[in-house]
């Protein structure tokens, strides 16, 4: 029979969590996809919804697939002009949900997106297992279009 979690395992788990996923949120800053590669489980459950007319926009399962999605953005969109801010980081257990705005100009186009995005991680064995965002993607495939 199954034991339930206590408030002990509870706190530890989310403790856990909260330490993956800064560590992600710095590789990501810092542009380490080695680190990110290493930070994403062999398998992830990958959602961003598909949105034909942006290039770093696709289906992702594996950990250097979504590292990777780091180094598409960049090569796509003006680095110096790229703004992520984080309002709200939330924890519970082995789930974290980042809520904020994110901005950005596409290199092709020289055309600006912006918007508020959430993000919804799982960490499992100190690997992200989860990553599920959303974005304005209206607004991002406005930019990419010409």
């Amino acid at each position: 029979m199954p034991v339930p979690p206590t408030a002990t395992t509870t706190a530890s788990a989310a403790e856990a969590t909260r330490a993956v996923v800064q560590g992600f949120l710095a590789a990501r800053l810092a542009g380490d996809t080695r680190r990110l590669v290493t930070l994403f489980a062999d398998e992830v459950d990958w959602l961003l919804a598909e949105n034909p007319a942006v290039p770093w926009i696709r289906p992702r399962s594996t950990a250097a697939e979504c590292a990777a999605q780091f180094t598409e953005l960049t090569e796509h969109c003006v680095p110096e002009d790229a703004r992520a801010s984080v309002d709200t980081f939330l924890v519970d257990g082995t789930d974290a949900v980042l809520m904020g705005h994110l901005s950005g100009t596409v290199r092709a186009t020289g055309k600006t997106f912006e918007g508020p995005f959430a993000l919804h991680l799982t960490v499992e064995d100190g690997r992200i297992t989860r990553h599920h965002l959303y974005e304005n993607s209206l607004s991002i495939a406005e930019a990419c279009t010409p």
